[in-house]
C-alpha cells in the first residue's frame, strides 16, 4: 500500500509538473527535431518541437511516457505497471526501424517469446501519433506535406520524373 500510495504521489507531481514540459523528462528539450530515418528516399523532416509543445501542452499526448516514470501506455502497463523508470521519451527508444528485419524477429523471439509482436516500427508510431493528431487538429496530412520525396524516393514510387507518361502504351505479358 506504501509504495502504490508514493507511486501514485509520485505520478501526481510529474503530471502537474508537465505543464512546464522542461520538467517533463527533467533534461532540456529541443526546439528542434532532425527525423531522418527514410533518408534515402525523403529529405530530412524539421519538426518544429517548440510549437507542438505550445500547441499541446501536455508531453502524454505524444509521448507514452517521460524519462524517469513509469510507463503509462494502457498496452505497456499491462505488463509494465510497476516496471523500470523510462529512460527515453524518443520514439526509436523503444520502436525498431527495421520492425520486419530477421534480427529485430529474433530479438522478439529470444527475449519476448509472444510479447511485443504487436508494437509498430518506428515509421508506424510516428505515422500513428503524427497523422493520428493532424487529423483531430486539421494539420496535414498527405505523405509530402512534411517529407520532400528524393530522386530516389520518387524512382521507387514512380513518381515525378520516374512517373508513368500519359498516353504511354503499357507493355503486356
Amino acid at each position: 500500500m506504501y509504495v502504490i500510495r508514493n507511486w501514485l504521489l509520485g505520478t501526481m507531481l510529474v503530471t502537474a509538473l508537465c505543464v512546464a514540459p522542461a520538467l517533463c523528462i527533467g533534461a532540456p528539450i529541443p526546439d528542434t527535431i532532425t527525423i531522418n530515418t527514410l533518408e534515402k528516399l525523403y529529405d530530412k523532416v524539421k519538426f518544429n518541437h517548440a510549437k507542438h509543445i505550445a500547441a499541446i501542452k501536455d508531453c502524454g499526448d505524444c509521448h507514452h511516457h517521460t524519462t524517469g516514470t513509469l510507463m503509462e501506455d494502457p498496452n505497456c502497463v499491462r505488463c509494465h505497471k510497476y516496471g523500470n523508470e523510462s529512460k527515453t521519451v524518443s520514439c526509436k527508444g523503444c520502436h525498431s526501424v527495421n520492425p520486419f528485419s530477421a534480427e529485430t524477429l529474433a530479438e522478439k523471439d529470444r527475449n519476448q517469446a509472444t510479447y511485443h509482436r504487436d508494437k509498430p516500427g518506428l515509421k508506424g508510431a510516428y505515422h500513428q501519433s503524427c497523422i493520428g493528431c493532424h487529423a483531430k487538429k486539421g494539420g496535414p496530412t498527405g505523405c509530402l506535406d512534411c517529407h520532400g520525396r528524393k530522386k530516389e524516393g520518387d524512382a521507387l514510387y514512380s513518381a515525378g520524373e520516374f512517373a508513368p507518361k500519359a498516353g504511354a502504351k503499357k507493355s503486356g505479358h
